[in-house]
C-alpha cells in the first residue's frame, strides 16, 4: 500500500553531528537490548528512539511533531546448539563474538499515522535513509567514543614530515607488503609502505610488520587505512614517540599517495572503539569465600546497571539514591505520562524518571536469556542490566571530569548530582528529593576571657568524618593493616571542642573555644569517610574498618542546645566606616595559605563559601582564578547601603531565565557569586526578591523566616541503610559497588549491586571496611 507521507519533508539522513537513538527508547528502557518483541521505532525525521510496545512512546513522539515515518528494529537471539562441550583452548584467543554472530535483526519501515506496518524499504526515498541510520554510530557509542578520545596532539615528527615523491598506491592498498593480511593495515606516510599492525583485542590479526618497517627505515608516522573517514578523522600513530597522534595535514599527506579523503569510507574500528570494548569486558568475582557462586536476585528494586566502561561509581550512587523514599516518590511514578519536551534525551527530568522506572519497577529485572545454564556451562545467569548512557551524558555535560570515561570519585559525583537536581526545574507540586538529605550544623564560639558566645549555622547535605589511622603490627610477608575504628569515635572527633585563635570584639583576648553540633537532623544522613594517608607526599586511600552495626543508634547527644538564657552574645564587630568585619576561619585560612594561596584570595574564598572549611574555599578558588578582581581586597557593603548588583552577573542570570528582582537579591545574598546565586534561586522558589533596606518605613514588619532544613525533634535514631564501597588505592581507580538493605520476603537482607549483577549477601561485615559513603536513614 502506498503511503502519502513518504517524501523529503518527512525524511532525513543522519549526519555525523546527529544523535541516533536506535538502542533504547528515550523515555523508558524498553529496547532491542531488552529483547522487546515489538522492537524499537527510530524516527526517520529526527532519529528519536521510541518503544513500539504497550507504552507506545514512539506514537507519543510522532503525533505532536508530525513525524509519521519510523524504522522498526527488532532482534532475536540465534539458537546455537552445542551437543559437545567447547574444545579446550590451546593458546590465548582474542576473538570477540560480534552482534551479528549472536542476533538476527529484522528491519521494517512503518507509517504511524496511516497505520501501515511494512512499507517497501527498498523505495528509493527510504533505502538511503534506512541504510544511513543503521550505519551511524548510536547515541551511546558516539558519546562513549567522544568521552574516551584522548586529548591527542601532534608531534615534531609529523610537523617536520618529509614525504617521498608522489605516486599512486591504488593497486597496493589491499594487502600487507610482507604477509597476507588484508585488514589492520597501516600506511607509512613517509614512503607509502603498507604494513600490518599489532594484533588487537576483538580478533583483529596482526604481525607488526608496520612497526618492523618503522624500525628498519626510521620512518615514524603511519595511518590506519580502515579508520579514515571522509571528514578527515583517522588513527595516526608515531612509532618514534610510541604515541597516538593527530595529523592536522592528513588530507595533504594522504593525497601524496593518491588517497582522497572524500572518497574514503571507514571500514574498521578505531583504536578508541576497540579500547571501549575491552574495558566493557572486565568482570569481577561474585563468589563466597568457599568458592560458591552468589545466587542472583530479581524483582522490583533489584535491577542492575550495565557498566559503560569505568562507570561503576555512577551505578553505585544511583542505586543508593533510588533506594531513598524521597527519590522513589519523586521519580518512581512510572513513565506513562512523560514530560512534554522537545528532546527527551536531553531533559534531566525525563531521564531521572526513566531511571526511576527502570530501577524500581522490576520490568527489566529478569535473567539474561542470552545465558544458558547447562552441564557444560556452570555460569549463573544474571541480568543484562540497564544502560544509563543518556543520564550519564546529561550528568557529565560540560563537566571536566564526569564527561570522560575515566573512573571518578563517587562522593564527588553525588555532590554534583545533588546540585544538578536542586537547580533543575521541578514540576508544580513536585518536591526536591535531595531535601531529605539537608540539615543544619551550628557552630558555637566562646571567648575564653569574657565567656561571651556567638552562634552561626550552615546548611549541609552531608558530613565528612576523618578516620583515625593506627597501624597494627604487620605479619611477616603481609601488608600492614589498620586498627578498626568505631563510628562513634569519628562523630565524637567531628563534634569535639577545640581551641582557636581569634580576637574577641568585646574584651580583646585571643583565645576562643569552638564546637560544631547538629542544629537539625536530616531524614537521610550522608557520611563520607575520609581514609587517606600520605605516602611519599602522595595521598593514598587505605582500608580502615569503621565499625557500624546494623541496629539503630541515637544521635541525640550531638544536637546543639542553642544559645542559653545565661549566655551573653558577643556584639557584632563593626569598623569605623560601619562595615561589618569579616573574621576568616583561622584554621581554614592557615591551610589555604600553607598551600600557597595569597591571603586576599583566601579571605575572599572563605567569605564566598560561608567561612566553614578549606576544602570548599579551595574549590571556589580553583573556579575563580581567572576573575579580574581576584586579587582586590574583600569589599563588604556598609550597613544600610542600597545593594547594586554587577550588570554582567545580572546579564548571566537573565540569559538563564533567572532575571528580575529575584536575581538581584540572590547576588546580594551570595556576595555576588553567580554559581551560589543560582543555587539560592532554586532553593528559594517562593522568594519574590523584595529587599528591605535599613531605614525603610516598613522594615519593622519582617517576613516569616524560611523554614530550616531538617528537624530537631528527638529522639534522633538512625540506621545504616546503604553503603558505597570502594576497592583500590585511589578513589579515581579501582572498583565501586553498593550494599543496600532490602526487604526480601519477610526479612531484611543485605543486597550487593555490582553493576548489572544483583545478589544476596550473607556476610557484609568484611566489605564494610571498604565503605566510602554511608547512607543512614532516620527511623
Amino acid at each position: 500500500m502506498a503511503c502519502p507521507h513518504v517524501g523529503p519533508s518527512n525524511l532525513s539522513k543522519p549526519t555525523p553531528a546527529d544523535s541516533v537513538y536506535r538502542e533504547d527508547c528515550t523515555q523508558c528502557f524498553d529496547s532491542i537490548a531488552q529483547d522487546d518483541p515489538a522492537g524499537l521505532d527510530v524516527c526517520l525525521k529526527c532519529f528519536n528512539g521510541g518503544c513500539a510496545g504497550d507504552r507506545s512512546h514512539a506514537l507519543l513522539h510522532s503525533s505532536p511533531r508530525n513525524h509519521p515515518l519510523a524504522l522498526n528494529i527488532r532482534r532475536t537471539r540465534k539458537v546455537i546448539v552445542r551437543d559437545e562441550p567447547p574444545p579446550k583452548m590451546s593458546k590465548l584467543a582474542i576473538a570477540a563474538e560480534t552482534e551479528a554472530d549472536r542476533y538476527d535483526t529484522t528491519l521494517t519501515v512503518k507509517c504511524l499515522e496511516c497505520g501501515i506496518d511494512n512499507l517497501d524499504k527498498t523505495d528509493p526515498a527510504l533505502a538511503p535513509v534506512v541504510d544511513a541510520i543503521m550505519k551511524a554510530n548510536t547515541f551511546s557509542r558516539k558519546e562513549e567514543v567522544k568521552a574516551w578520545e584522548q586529548e591527542l596532539t601532534s608531534c615534531e615528527h609529523i610537523l617536520t614530515l618529509q614525504q617521498s615523491p608522489p605516486r599512486q598506491l591504488s593497486q597496493e592498498l589491499g594487502q600487507c607488503s610482507k604477509c597476507d593480511l588484508k585488514e589492520n593495515l597501516w600506511l607509512c606516510l613517509e614512503c607509502g609502505n603498507l604494513g600490518c599492525g599489532r594484533a588487537q583485542f576483538g580478533g583483529v590479526g596482526g604481525n607488526s610488520h608496520a612497526l618492523e618497517h618503522s624500525r628498519e627505515c626510521a620512518h615514524g608516522v603511519a595511518v590506519k587505512l580502515g579508520s579514515i573517514t571522509p571528514e578527515g578523522n583517522a588513527d595516526v600513530y608515531c612509532y618514534t614517540c610510541d604515541e597516538e597522534r593527530v595529523d592536522e595535514d592528513l588530507g595533504t599527506h594522504l593525497a601524496n599517495w593518491g588517497i582522497i579523503l572524500a572518497e574514503r569510507q571507514k571500514t574498521e574500528k578505531s583504536l578508541t572503539e576497540m579500547q571501549i570494548e575491552q574495558n566493557l569486558r572486565w568482570e569481577f568475582s561474585m563468589t563466597t569465600e568457599d568458592g560458591k557462586e552468589l545466587m542472583p536476585l530479581f524483582g522490583p528494586g533489584l535491577t542492575g546497571l550495565k557498566n559503560l566502561g569505568n562507570s561503576c561509581y555512577l551505578a553505585s550512587i544511583l542505586q543508593c539514591l533510588y533506594d531513598m523514599p524521597s527519590f522513589q516518590e519523586r521519580y518512581g511514578g512510572g513513565v506513562d505520562s512523560p514530560p512534554d519536551v522537545l528532546d527527551p534525551a536531553q531533559d534531566l527530568e525525563t531521564q531521572l524518571r526513566k531511571m526511576g522506572d527502570g530501577l524500581l519497577s522490576g520490568r527489566y529485572s529478569k535473567p539474561d536469556s542470552d545465558v544458558t545454564v547447562s552441564e557444560h556451562s556452570p555460569e549463573v545467569p544474571h541480568q543484562k542490566g540497564l544502560q544509563p548512557s543518556m543520564l550519564k551524558h546529561l550528568i557529565g555535560r560540560g563537566h571536566e571530569e564526569f564527561s570522560t570515561m575515566r573512573q571518578q570519585d563517587a562522593f564527588e559525583l553525588l555532590q554534583h548530582l545533588i546540585k544538578l537536581i536542586t537547580r533543575s526545574r521541578h514540576p508544580s507540586g513536585a518536591a526536591d528529593p535531595t531535601q531529605a538529605m539537608r540539615f543544619v550544623m551550628e557552630q558555637r564560639l566562646q571567648c575564653n576571657g569574657c565567656n561571651k558566645v556567638r552562634y552561626s549555622s550552615t546548611e549541609q547535605d552531608s558530613i565528612f568524618i576523618d578516620v583515625p589511622l593506627e597501624k597494627l603490627p604487620a605479619e611477616e610477608g603481609q601488608e600492614p593493616k589498620y586498627k578498626p575504628v568505631n563510628l562513634k569515635e569519628c562523630l565524637d572527633n567531628l563534634t569535639a571542642p577545640e581551641t582557636v585563635e581569634l580576637t574577641c570584639s568585646s574584651c580583646g583576648s585571643k583565645g576562643f573555644s569552638k564546637r560544631q553540633l547538629f542544629k537539625t537532623f536530616p531524614e537521610v544522613l550522608v557520611v563520607n569517610a575520609r581514609k587517606m594517608a600520605v605516602v611519599n607526599w602522595v595521598p593514598v586511600k587505605v582500608d580502615v574498618p569503621v565499625l557500624v552495626g546494623d541496629e539503630p543508634f541515637a544521635l541525640d547527644a550531638y544536637l546543639s542546645k542553642g544559645q542559653q538564657p545565661d549566655e551573653e552574645a558577643l556584639p557584632e564587630e563593626e569598623t569605623a566606616s560601619n562595615v561589618p568585619a569579616f573574621v576568616p576561619n583561622p584554621e581554614a585560612l592557615a591551610m589555604l595559605e600553607a598551600m600557597g594561596f595569597p591571603r586576599v584570595r583566601c579571605e575572599k574564598a572563605l567569605h564566598a563559601t560561608g567561612n566553614t572549611d578549606s576544602n570548599s574555599a579551595m574549590e571556589w578558588l580553583f573556579g575563580h582564578m581567572e576573575d579580574p578582581d581576584i586579587d582586590e581586597p574583600l569589599k563588604l557593603e556598609p550597613a544600610g547601603a542600597k545593594y547594586t548588583a554587577d550588570p554582567e552577573k545580572l546579564a548571566m542570570l537573565e540569559s538563564m531565565g533567572l532575571g528580575g528582582p529575584r536575581a538581584t537579591k540572590a547576588l546580594k545574598e551570595t556576595n555576588g557569586d553567580v554559581e551560589r546565586a543560582i543555587e539560592w534561586l532554586f532553593s528559594h522558589p517562593d522568594d519574590q526578591g523584595e529587599m528591605e533596606e535599613a531605614g525603610d518605613a516598613g522594615a519593622e514588619t519582617a517576613r516569616a523566616p524560611a523554614a530550616e532544613a531538617g528537624s530537631s525533634a528527638l529522639p534522633a535514631n538512625f540506621q545504616l541503610q546503604s553503603i558505597v564501597c570502594h576497592k583500590g588505592t585511589s578513589i579515581h581507580t579501582g572498583h565501586y559497588v553498593a550494599f543496600i538493605r532490602k526487604k526480601l520476603g519477610d526479612e531484611l537482607s543485605w543486597v550487593l549491586f555490582n553493576d548489572e549483577e544483583v545478589v544476596k549477601v550473607v556476610d557484609v561485615e568484611e566489605m564494610k571496611k571498604f565503605a566510602y559513603v554511608y547512607f543512614f536513614r532516620r527511623v
